[in-house]
């Protein structure tokens, strides 16, 4: 990012081949939009290279990076609450289905998907933000702590706060599930 800052916009191209896909993922489970997703890694990444100034080095890249990410964000979901919009879930991939155990096993494997992606639903945006951070984005404590301006202390006491919220959620979702 240094030389990107100092005016080779060239390597911008190579950070964008590192992270993108991690970007995606992140929009991805906050939005459970792809195609918005898409859209929102470019405009991180375009307000990477407009802000490329602030770009210090004091912290990890990836924090900074998140930071505008999360920016990025909080401008989309003002825009869809002005709008009036709704986001919709991100539309299944559908794939053949072979046929006997293997049929079973995808099948038992999306309906789990499912009913953690319902359970992270229900959890409050903070705690939500903070798990795809830390489990799927897999951001040390220490980043999560810098970018969110808090203590590591802090950051693994919501983080477990946030998974007993999650295990609660998934356990009754998963249970209304089998019972209807």
């Amino acid at each position: 990012m240094f030389k990107v800052k100092e005016g080779d916009l060239d390597k911008m191209g190579l950070l964008f081949e590192r992270h993108h896909r991690a970007l995606y993922g992140f929009f991805v489970q906050m939005l459970r939009q792809g195609e918005q997703s898409k859209d929102l890694v470019q405009t991180v990444f375009f307000k990477m290279l407009k802000s490329r100034h602030t770009f210090t080095g004091s912290g990890p890249f990836v924090t900074w990076m998140y930071h505008i990410a999360r920016n990025v964000l909080r401008d989309h979901y003002r825009q869809v609450k002005r709008k009036g919009l709704h986001t919709e879930l991100a539309d299944d991939v559908q794939q053949d289905l072979e046929g006997g155990a293997l049929a079973d096993e995808r099948i038992e494997k999306k309906q789990e998907l499912q009913a953690l992606a319902m359970a992270m639903d229900q959890l409050n945006g903070q705690d939500r933000e903070l798990l795809i951070l830390c489990r799927y984005q897999e951001l040390k404590y220490s980043e999560i702590a810098h970018l969110l301006h808090i203590t590591e202390g802090a950051v693994k006491v919501r983080v477990f706060r946030a998974l007993n919220q999650l295990r609660e959620h998934y356990l009754k979702v998963s249970t209304e599930k089998n019972c209807a």
